[in-house]
């Protein structure tokens, strides 16, 4: 089943087009890897899927993008709570100036949560969730600031399971870390799509070969090709694909 649904996406900049005529569809409970050189596109496709390009100046936007069949670009569309289903993830790690406690509490209390109770349940399965609970349970009150950076990037995954998403957009989460804690996080995300359906933009085609099961290439603002990882990596059927991921270019 599609869960995203991507049809004839234009991104333009101005008079700039950024994105030309992406058609891509995200199946449930699978880890969808977005690669390419810098500057291709990826991010800004990403960006699309919650409509956090909304804010940049002179953008337009063109084509569909349906989220379980809704489609998010249409008149009327409530942003926050598309957002709330649909989570993101940065590059750097972006903990609030808050307690480890408060930055995962933090998204439930915006949505009205007030119940001590049931905050404090939301935290813990939260932190589990990113297998940072047993590391973090007796310091919650303590700067999540003073977390090393893996721990950080994962305490910002668990922020954005705190407000229960189906959809967890990530671009590029592992490429300030360093080999164990990337390591880390790739196994959670074998974990995590057992119940989230995940997109993730990477550089490191090897992470990409390790845990994804669809991988689209981008180019200069066009989708080259889409198909599972293994036929992306070992016949793929555009040259460009191929001269990319053996290292021709990018």
């Amino acid at each position: 089943m599609s869960v995203i649904a991507v049809r004839e996406l234009n991104l333009f900049y101005g008079n700039k087009q950024a994105l030309y005529d992406i058609n891509l569809d995200v199946e449930s409970h699978s880890i969808t890897a977005l690669i390419g050189p810098s500057g291709c596109g990826k991010s800004t496709f990403l960006r699309t899927l919650n409509r956090m390009n909304d804010s940049v100046p002179h953008i337009k936007i063109t084509g569909e993008v349906k989220v379980f069949g809704e489609d998010i670009y249409r008149h009327g569309v409530e942003v926050e709570g598309l957002r709330k289903n649909i989570g993101m993830v940065f590059q750097h790690p972006n903990p609030f100036p808050k307690s480890i406690y408060d930055n995962i509490a933090y998204g439930p209390r915006l949505h009205g949560m007030t119940d001590r109770h049931r905050l404090d349940e939301i935290v813990e399965s939260s932190l589990k969730s990113a297998a940072l609970w047993d590391e973090v349970k007796d310091t919650l009150k303590k700067p999540a600031t003073g977390l090393s950076g893996g721990q950080q990037q994962r305490l910002c995954i668990a922020r954005a399971l705190a407000v229960q998403p189906a959809i967890l957009l990530m671009d590029e989460p592992t490429s300030a870390l360093d080999p164990i804690s990337t390591a880390k996080i790739e196994e959670l995300l074998e974990e995590l799509k057992g119940t989230y359906t995940i997109v993730i933009v990477t550089h490191n085609m090897q992470q990409a070969a390790r845990i994804s099961d669809k991988t689209a290439f981008f180019l200069n603002g066009e989708l080259v090709e889409f198909d599972t990882t293994p036929a992306i990596f070992q016949n793929p059927c555009d040259k460009r694909t191929e001269d990319y991921i053996t290292g021709r270019f990018g």
